[in-house]
């Protein structure tokens, strides 16, 4: 992959994921409208069992790693979790917007092809 393209793509991951997570504490975003009542539901117990706050600090971390590329590599990996959580749980519960969820995801994956020297050692 060309080197400025993944730079651009990385750092757009990075704050897609930083905006999204300083969102979670600040919640300057509009919330998603047409939400089903399990999806608010199964949110909402995310959210008061403290996990987002988690997904957050893991958001923000992630996104700061990718901006800066220090430790981006790990970071991609840690932030493949969040998602594909995200994209199930809109598959699932929130078809109606899915679209940022699948936008993470494919930035997430690009970032994992981009960083695909880094894990070599790992995988060998």
């Amino acid at each position: 992959m060309n080197s400025k393209v993944f730079m651009i793509l990385r750092i757009l991951l990075g704050i897609f994921v930083l905006i999204f997570g300083i969102n979670k504490f600040l919640n300057f975003l509009p919330a998603p409208e047409g939400m089903s009542a399990d999806a608010g539901a199964y949110f909402g117990a995310l959210v008061n069992s403290k996990t987002m706050v988690l997904v957050a600090i893991v958001e923000i971390a992630a996104g700061l790693a990718l901006i800066l590329n220090k430790f981006g590599a790990l970071m991609a990996l840690i932030l493949m979790s969040v998602s594909v959580n995200a994209v199930l749980f809109h598959a699932i519960l929130d078809p109606a917007n899915i679209a940022p969820a699948l936008a993470l995801l494919a930035l997430n994956i690009v970032a994992l092809i981009g960083y695909k020297d880094k894990y070599k050692t790992l995988l060998s």
